[in-house]
């Protein structure tokens, strides 16, 4: 009954491949300085990757993206397909529509249970004008209105 917004998380392995991850558990931690945190579960096929990269993007969705955000829920090794992305700080792949980046170098890496707690401190932010995609009780939907 929580409703929260809807981001994949991105990052390159050490060999250069994209690698990306639909994650709800995106949170801000801190303004000064400006931290985030997240979470992957253990048994993503992508914790290797995010292991090992010092840096990681916040790829905020838009209204018009549960399709994304299915995609890069998916347990596959093509995920960025017809996906258009740009390189962000240190090559860390950025998508193109999302409706807001945050570019982070990695903090801390801490155990959560069954997940792995991400902190990154955040490098850079853009953003654009447009509703966001909002998960709440297993649905995507979007606001009608801001209050």
């Amino acid at each position: 009954r929580f409703a929260t917004g809807v981001t994949v998380i991105t990052t390159l392995s050490r060999e250069g491949h994209k690698v990306g991850v639909t994650a709800s558990s995106f949170n801000t931690l801190s303004l000064d300085p400006p931290l985030i945190l997240w979470s992957l579960a253990v048994t993503a096929l992508s914790l290797s990757a995010f292991r090992a990269s010092g840096q990681f993007a916040v790829n905020i969705l838009g209204s018009d993206q549960a399709a994304v955000a299915l995609q890069f829920a998916r347990q596959s090794d093509d995920k960025f397909r017809g996906i258009a992305t740009r390189p962000g700080l240190g090559g860390v792949p950025l998508l193109d529509d999302a409706i807001a980046q945050l570019e982070c170098e990695v903090v801390r890496r801490d155990p959560g249970g069954d997940h792995e707690l991400y902190i990154g401190r955040v490098q850079r932010a853009t953003a654009a004008d447009r509703q966001p995609l909002i998960y709440v009780t297993g649905k995507f939907g979007q606001f009608d209105m801001f209050v």
